[in-house]
């Protein structure tokens, strides 16, 4: 070591401010790992400096779980899961599994399941297509949880995509973009999403595609918002972005399902509609009352002039649109108030 940078050293370690050209020194040595640290004088407290800690957003993901909701669709599972087999080689993953749940299958559901390197659980009976996910994401091991329905209109393609949109991110909705169904799905799907986008604030593509990358962790602390149907990825999606976690769109291609669906159009359609209606009094309360609110405030002045400019009075409509409407406007700030409780125990690792 040269006498100047010896020279560097004790005047750092020492306290002695340096040079410009002790700086220089200094600043090839922190290169180089070799730069001493001062030892604390006897008696004196150490004032340790923290070390810088980078907490890189765009994290990779290693774990991974892919849960399979299926029912009766032993025409579409060999293939779909040799494709899923060839998306998890190429994904090069530490850890990764496959979970179908058979919810009541008369078919080889579970049978092709087992021989397709899944592992099969299996219900009695059919209890819903979201009561099989929600099984699912309890049984899952990975830290990320890939939803996929059994029918094979979600190509496994896409996972690698939805793998690297997930970096900074705590979900990513595959997005039909209210493609790929028969005319009254695609527009009965585009006026649920512009209802959804306006209870959440956030524009929704596609608001029921069940074809999604989500934190295991986060889907765990709302699975028990999951319904047992198939509108359970209108719950998770309203959830999500009304709870202010990270939510990404990725569009993609639907392809056609061998078999037929087991989607009612208007039973699930009237349900959407109900559990939309639900999320938004559950953690956006006031965008549902300040409106009705708003508009019984209006009939009540409307209905108020028109009785003063022709009668000259103030009639007992008025007083009870009037009233009714402030009412559901003060319900609206309770629940408001209500929902703000109920955000502080919704995760446990505050993601």
């Amino acid at each position: 070591m040269s006498a100047a940078t010896e020279n560097s050293q004790s005047k750092l370690v020492h306290g002695t401010t340096p040079g410009t050209d002790d700086r220089d020194v200094i600043v090839g040595l922190m290169a180089t790992g070799d730069l001493p640290v001062a030892s604390p004088a006897p008696g004196s407290r150490a004032r340790q400096t923290p070390a810088i800690v980078v907490d890189d957003p765009r994290e990779r993901i290693t774990s991974l779980t892919i849960v399979m909701p299926a029912r009766n669709e032993a025409l579409n599972l060999r293939t779909l899961l040799a494709e899923v087999r060839d998306e998890l080689d190429r994904a090069d993953l530490e850890f990764a599994e496959v979970l179908v749940i058979d919810d009541g299958s008369t078919d080889d559901t579970a049978r092709l399941a087992a021989e397709g390197g899944a592992r099969a659980i299996t219900h009695p009976h059919s209890l819903g297509n979201g009561a099989a996910v929600k099984r699912g994401i309890r049984e899952a091991k990975g830290e990320w949880i890939l939803l996929l329905d059994g029918d094979g209109q979600h190509p496994p393609r896409e996972l690698s995509a939805m793998i690297e949109l997930a970096r900074g991110h705590d979900m990513v909705v595959a997005s039909r973009g209210g493609r790929g169904g028969s005319v009254h799905r695609n527009l009965a799907n585009r006026i649920y999403s512009k209802f959804a986008s306006y209870v959440s604030g956030r524009h929704i593509p596609d608001l029921t595609s069940g074809f999604r990358l989500v934190r295991a962790s986060i889907a765990k602390d709302l699975v028990w918002l999951l319904p047992n149907t198939f509108s359970y990825p209108t719950t998770i999606t309203m959830s999500m972005l009304r709870g202010g976690w990270s939510v990404a769109f990725h569009p993609f291609q639907v392809r056609e399902r061998k078999g037929k669906s087991h989607i009612r159009l208007f039973s699930d359609g009237s349900r959407f509609f109900l559990i939309i209606l639900r999320i938004a009094t559950m953690f956006a309360p006031l965008r549902v009352f300040l409106p009705t609110a708003l508009a019984f405030a209006a009939l009540g002045l409307g209905w108020y002039a028109y009785t003063w400019a022709t009668t000259g009075r103030f009639t007992n409509m008025a007083v009870m649109l009037l009233g009714q409407a402030t009412l559901l406007f003060a319900l609206g700030l309770i629940a408001e108030q209500i929902a703000a409780l109920r955000f502080q125990n919704l995760s446990r690792d505050g993601k």
